[in-house]
């Protein structure tokens, strides 16, 4: 987990989509929001949650790993980049690589896009555009100790189980008391339970978004 992150908490989302609304100022992808949305159980409930880019730490960035143009640089305080434009080739590698769904394809540009951590802000200390706006705290950014001091007792996870594969990641998500922080949360395929501990169909995790970014916004 990198010192100073994003934090997911689910339980405060409230599907309000200002996130969304935001990431599309930024002035690296102007126009194209890199926050997804995800309805978790879409027809039973109205819960929401952000998902960002989790910069994954340990594997390392799969999706940099298999990129074949070495489009995708990841920093040394752990931030994993969207694609160099002028490096990018389209291919979709990344897609395919990522646990988290996040990367998309813009099928127009023939280019990857996405969540960079709002880096040419948060590289000058400030917050990214989406904890910036968020009403309700879902999408914080700063410190563990920090988040403490404001939430006390508040416990995060930042390792996550795909069917036997452990990965672990620069940002965090806040758990359910009582839940041991050293467990990893369950993603991608099969049965698992959500993050708030109730029982959910297989692929729940599974963003709902698709891959690709048709015309461009």
């Amino acid at each position: 987990m990198m010192g100073r992150t994003i934090v997911i908490d689910p339980g405060r989302c409230i599907g309000c989509q200002a996130c969304v609304s935001a990431c599309r100022e930024c002035d690296s992808h102007r126009g194209k929001s890199m926050i997804h949305l995800d309805y978790l159980d879409q027809g039973g409930s109205v819960a929401s949650s952000p998902t960002v880019c989790m910069h994954c730490e340990d594997p390392v960035a799969p999706c940099a790993q298999v990129c074949p143009a070495e489009a995708i640089l990841v920093t040394p305080d752990g931030v994993v980049h969207d694609a160099d434009k002028s490096r990018c080739i389209g291919c979709g590698n990344c897609v395919n690589a990522c646990p988290m769904g996040v990367p998309k394809i813009d099928l127009a540009a023939k280019l990857q896009f996405k969540c960079n951590l709002c880096y040419d802000r948060t590289s000058y200390g400030l917050a990214p555009m989406c904890a910036t706006v968020c009403p309700t705290g879902s999408i914080f950014y700063g410190t563990l100790e920090e988040l403490r001091t404001e939430r006390p007792g508040v416990e995060v996870a930042s390792t996550f189980d795909f069917d036997g594969s452990i990965i672990s990641t620069g940002v965090a998500m806040v758990v359910p008391r009582g839940r041991p922080v050293d467990e990893p949360l369950p993603g991608g395929a099969g049965e698992h339970a959500r993050v708030t501990g109730s029982p959910q169909p297989a692929g729940h995790l599974e963003p709902s978004a698709d891959n690709v970014l048709g015309d461009p916004l």
